[in-house]
């Protein structure tokens, strides 16, 4: 539970700061030599995805998408100086339950 916790939340900040990298050149006119290090973020978000715990893929993914809206909003705040209201944080607890649901719900062994 601990190490798929820590790969969750090392994924997201590795993505974020890949997207962040293509964002900060094409939106904030940042340089360019940011993208190498924004497809190498991207590229170490993908392969942390692949160490975690799960017989699917799509649910790995599915529960990952709480961390990575809570992660986001970490982010926007301390990153972009941006706090998030009260909205936001009521909404991230709401996805950070319905990932918690995905990777602890009790389920029957796989059937090939």
């Amino acid at each position: 539970m601990i190490r798929t916790t820590a790969v969750y939340i090392a994924a997201a900040f590795a993505e974020i700061a890949g997207c962040f990298g293509f964002w900060a050149w094409l939106r904030l006119g940042k340089t360019a030599w940011l993208v190498p290090l924004a497809m190498l973020s991207l590229a170490t978000f993908a392969w942390l995805l692949t160490l975690v715990e799960s017989s699917a893929a799509g649910r790995a993914y599915a529960a990952y998408g709480g961390v990575y809206i809570a992660a986001s909003l970490l982010w926007l705040w301390q990153v972009e100086g941006v706090k998030p209201d009260r909205w936001d944080v009521i909404g991230s607890v709401v996805c950070l339950i319905g990932a918690a649901i995905i990777v602890f719900a009790p389920r029957a062994p796989a059937v090939a």
